[in-house]
């Protein structure tokens, strides 16, 4: 009896939680699977003429959203491993630093509370040449003896590279703030009995660092994987709202430009692209999690 009421509080303490999921998470994403199936759907009048997957056919055939998925597949890609990557070897460097540690910690985590759009600027003016300037990376590369490139209106693989320069500048403070907890949590007697036993210090980070905080490179990947495929702000931060003239829109923005942008007014393709993106990042996840089954000690 007294079991049947605690699971009854606990039911009780979780309902708020889960009326709130269910208002804003699960009937969302159930109306938007509804409306992909829906074709013509008017939001106007709330009318269709037809059910079938017309919508999916127009999305996968629109070359608007197979260029935002190219340019969104790159950006996972390049920027999910290069910044996992970079942000352990820093968070290692720092876990190796006695003096002014959180004075380092604190100027690497700036960039992650810094304004989206303020940051955007601030990369335009270094990347892209104007009357009066070519650009302070452009100053350097001719200092080298190459030629200025316009990175913000100039050639495709141009303007990629800026977008993955700045999402991995945005997103490697978090990840740097997680992993440098995660070393400082390793306990030392594992290190003190590696170093009575003369083990070498790659030999120390391949067999004990790795494995110890294996569990927040794997949260890393994921939630990596996750914000990677929900970019918008950062390439809308870089090249303005007409993404799609500048070759550099994303599956987010595509969505977006089918509710609200100048091609807006079409809920029905809007609602097939976010199936199709909530499809790929289940996939991905999936596989993560297989995978991380193997490789990832808890």
């Amino acid at each position: 009896m007294e079991r049947r009421e605690n699971n009854l509080k606990a039911w009780l303490y979780l309902l708020p939680a889960m009326v709130f999921l269910g208002l804003f998470m699960v009937y969302p994403l159930l109306d938007v699977f509804v409306y992909s199936f829906e074709e013509g759907y008017n939001s106007a009048s709330q009318t269709f003429f037809g059910v079938g997957v017309y919508n999916y056919s127009y999305v996968l055939h629109d070359p608007y959203f197979l260029q935002a998925l190219k340019n969104t597949f790159i950006l996972v890609v390049i920027t999910v491993p290069v910044s996992t990557i970079l942000a352990l070897v820093i968070s290692v460097a720092l876990n190796s630093i006695q003096t002014l540690r959180n004075f380092f910690q604190t100027v690497y985590f700036l960039p992650y509370v810094t304004n989206t759009l303020a940051v955007g600027l601030v990369f335009m003016i270094l990347f892209k040449p104007t009357a009066y300037s070519d650009g302070l990376v452009n100053l350097i590369i001719k200092s080298f003896g190459g030629t200025a490139v316009d990175f913000i209106e100039g050639p495709y693989w141009a303007k990629m590279f800026v977008l993955c320069f700045y999402t991995v500048w945005t997103v490697m403070p978090f990840k740097v703030l997680i992993l440098t907890s995660a070393l400082a949590s390793v306990n030392p007697d594992y290190y003190n009995a590696a170093k009575v036993d003369g083990t070498s210090k790659w030999r120390i980070f391949h067999r004990i660092t790795l494995p110890m905080i294996s569990p927040m490179i794997f949260y890393l990947v994921i939630t990596g994987f996750i914000g990677a495929f929900k970019a918008y702000s950062d390439a809308v931060a870089l090249f303005g709202t007409n993404l799609n003239a500048a070759e550099m829109n994303t599956i987010v923005g595509y969505v977006y430009d089918m509710l609200y942008g100048d091609s807006g007014g079409y809920p029905s393709f809007a609602s097939a692209a976010a199936i199709l993106l909530f499809a790929i990042v289940m996939t991905i996840t999936c596989v993560n999690l297989t995978v991380s089954k193997k490789h990832v000690h808890y």
